[in-house]
């Protein structure tokens, strides 16, 4: 079966914060200066616009906005939806396009949330982590929990359709009374979403070299168990590994890449996923990582440019589908990857003696003993 296009999507990438969390391994940048946000912006449209061309874009329908960082919300609402007036000329579009932005507490009032809807964006992601304000001072964030629940109050009244809080568990000597009210603060404020995820300690980091004391395994799983538990009760359905929203309230944009749709990544050390059905090619691309060296108009944007290899394709399409709750059909993977079903059956079969998948009627699902053991599941395809 050939491959087809699927939905696109844009990915924004903002690189400043006010300062570098310590378990932070995304591409962000303490704040040194005032933002060059005009300088910034045309940068990024230059950027779309090479895209557009290279890869001929100019007639697929855009999917989905994501903004993120970085601090997104560092910039004001007059260049967001600037930028956003730029993107969307560019594309045909639905006019309830889904269009996120990243806020963090410590940035944000009620003005400039209002501003930002009025903007153009339809959905918020807030930054929260947790609502303890030891653990928020352990994590280097900028905001208290005051903020943070005030930031939640902002969300739901300046006009935006939906709205994320994004909460860590498993943080420096938290246990499970501590977990499980940050987890009840965040469902009090009754958001349409819920993003409720472990710290991981990842290379390249100040946790990493100096790591804090987190709580052990059994501390884990029971923190997960009954917090899943606990959204359940409250409404939340658990769609993807860590993410629950109330029904309807799915993040379109990250659906997407579980997917594995395609997705454009503009601005610093964005990644992007492109499908070419002409040609039956899958890229990744990766953009100059450092803001100095993005914004010299002399240089290209893209620093990266690969096509996927057909031996890679199962495990990168697994290791996006597979943390999804609901089911797939061979079809999906042969129409997102162009592979013969010979090329995954085999597998997916050896999964299912295992337990770690399931299938009825030709439809394939993660079993709850999958998802627990998810990175064994996903080294079978490699």
């Amino acid at each position: 079966m050939p491959l087809v296009n699927p939905p696109l999507s844009l990915y924004i990438h903002i690189p400043w914060c006010v300062q570098k969390c310590p378990y932070c391994d995304f591409n962000s940048h303490a704040l040194k200066h005032d933002i060059p946000e005009q300088e910034y912006i045309e940068q990024l449209i230059i950027d779309l616009n090479c895209d557009i061309k290279r890869f001929d874009l100019s007639s697929r329908p855009l999917h989905s906005i994501f903004i993120g960082g970085g601090t997104p919300s560092l910039f004001s609402a007059p260049a967001i939806e600037s930028l956003l007036q730029q993107v969307l000329e560019r594309f045909e579009h639905n006019s309830n396009i889904e269009i996120t932005l990243e806020a963090n507490p410590g940035t944000v009032e009620a003005d400039k949330f209002i501003g930002f809807f009025n903007g153009g964006v339809s959905r918020l992601s807030i930054g929260v982590q947790s609502f303890e304000s030891d653990k928020l001072i352990k994590l280097g964030r900028i905001h208290d929990s005051d903020q943070a629940k005030n930031a939640a109050l902002l969300a739901q009244e300046c006009g935006v359709k939906s709205f994320n809080l994004d909460l860590m568990h498993g943080l420096p000597q938290q246990n499970i009374e501590n977990a499980l009210h940050d987890l009840k603060t965040a469902i009090s404020l009754n958001p349409t979403h819920i993003s409720w995820y472990q710290l991981t300690i990842e290379p390249n980091t100040p946790f990493h070299s100096k790591p804090p004391k987190l709580p052990p395994d059994d501390v884990l799983w029971e923190i997960q168990d009954r917090g899943i538990e606990l959204l359940a009760q409250a409404g939340y359905q658990q769609y993807e590994i860590s993410a629950y929203s109330k029904p309807h309230y799915q993040c379109q944009h990250n659906l997407n890449y579980w997917q594995f749709g395609d997705y454009l990544g503009i601005g610093c050390g964005a990644h992007g996923k492109i499908t070419d059905a002409k040609n039956q090619s899958i890229f990744r691309t990766i953009k100059v990582k450092h803001p100095k060296g993005y914004l010299d108009v002399e240089r290209e944007h893209l620093d990266h440019l690969t096509t996927i290899k057909k031996e890679e394709l199962p495990f990168e399409y697994m290791m996006n589908r597979l943390r999804l709750y609901s089911s797939f059909t061979l079809d999906d993977y042969q129409q997102a990857t162009g592979l013969n079903i010979d090329s995954v059956l085999p597998t997916l079969e050896l999964a299912k003696k295992k337990q770690f998948v399931q299938e009825t009627n030709g439809q394939w699902q993660v079993s709850q003993h999958g998802h627990r053991y998810l990175n064994d599941l996903l080294e079978m395809f490699l």
